[in-house]
């Protein structure tokens, strides 16, 4: 919006009553830059010091990509934690998947926020800590189910890399779009249980490292905005394998109802925290992975599982309902400490990754 209305002129900022230069995407509020600004910190702020994300003297990792919710998301952390004094230490942690042209520029952008916010930053990589990257994975499996492997393989990365620098928590640039769309495609695939997972503000089981979304409440458009007025220093292309995504559908879906209802985002996230589930239905008790220890709710985590699709030449296998991991099941039972020389250079790659971190900090 410029701020001008044709027939009546300048439109006021309707905090401060100086020229409006925005209209909120969220409730469609005109604003100034300067209280944009203060309101979009504000919220975000109310949001944490609410639900009691943080407590003072935790390291807390922030996930890194270069894009432009966690380049917000460490220049709000970092901004906020000085403002009022969470006595938080930041640290950025990045995951490199192995995506030649597009994280290799993406990773460059983190090196510069690095820089830009004086925080230290740790890049893991999937070939250190899995034997392979996201480019010779869809050389094996094709650009089908490519994002499954992906997000399953950067879940865990992210909290084994956390756990590699001892930090009490994760904070990911999550917003209220994302959530949304999950919150449709766990309806549309019918998963209960991801269903009541996916809106929470704050996720981990006991023992694991606990997962923040500040931006849970945070319009998508308005962190471009943020991004773009304080001129920040992100990275804008999109991944080559994300075209195919499932979650694209959604996000079109999304797109639809919030230009005739705005508040539909919040609404759809709403929805998904009311939503209340028998008592009689059975759900999957969460538990550990009998290979590497990661939380699971069969005996062998989804990244094990997949992992070892990979490793001997039958990925399919790792994707797919309970009578596919059965197979696997069978397949590895008996097997101990890696599910085949790969997985098992695999973990010493992360004991050296481990030691070499360690001795930095």
């Amino acid at each position: 919006s410029s701020g001008i209305n044709a027939e009546y002129g300048p439109i006021a900022c309707i905090e401060c009553g100086k020229r409006a230069i925005l209209k909120r995407p969220k409730n469609r509020k005109e604003l100034c830059k300067d209280c944009f600004y203060s309101v979009f910190e504000h919220e975000i702020h109310e949001t944490i010091v609410k639900n009691n994300l943080f407590t003072k003297g935790e390291t807390i990792a922030i996930g890194a990509s270069g894009g432009k919710d966690s380049t917000v998301l460490a220049h709000i952390m970092k901004t906020l934690n000085d403002r009022h004094d969470y006595g938080l230490n930041l640290v950025l942690l990045s995951i490199d998947e192995g995506i030649s042209g597009y994280r290799d520029d993406s990773l460059e952008t983190v090196k510069r926020n690095q820089m830009q916010y004086s925080l230290p930053l740790t890049i893991l990589s999937y070939q250190e800590l899995y034997g392979w990257t996201m480019d010779a994975i869809v050389k094996e499996i094709g650009m089908k189910n490519n994002c499954t492997f992906c997000g399953v393989f950067r879940r865990q990365a992210l909290d084994r890399g956390a756990a590699m620098l001892k930090c009490d928590k994760i904070v990911t640039g999550h917003n209220a779009d994302d959530i949304a769309e999950t919150v449709i495609m766990n309806i549309l695939r019918g998963d209960i249980a991801r269903l009541g997972r996916c809106t929470s503000i704050s996720t981990g089981s006991e023992g694991m490292i606990s997962r923040s979304k500040p931006f849970k409440y945070t319009y998508e458009k308005e962190i471009v905005m943020y991004a773009h007025f304080k001129k920040l220093d992100y990275f804008t292309t999109e991944c080559i394998y994300s075209p195919n995504a499932y979650r694209g559908h959604a996000r079109t879906f999304l797109k639809d109802l919030e230009k005739i209802r705005p508040r539909a985002i919040l609404d759809i996230i709403k929805s998904g925290e009311d939503m209340a589930i028998k008592e009689e239905v059975k759900m999957p008790i969460q538990t550990t992975c009998k290979n590497c220890g990661y939380i699971s709710s069969s005996e062998l985590c989804k990244a094990c599982i997949m992992l070892d699709g990979l490793n001997r030449g039958r990925p399919e296998l790792s994707i797919g309902k309970n009578n596919k991991r059965k197979k696997i099941l069978k397949m590895t039972a008996g097997k101990v400490n890696g599910v085949n020389g790969k997985s098992n250079e695999a973990d010493s790659h992360i004991n050296t990754v481990t030691q070499n971190i360690q001795e930095m900090f």
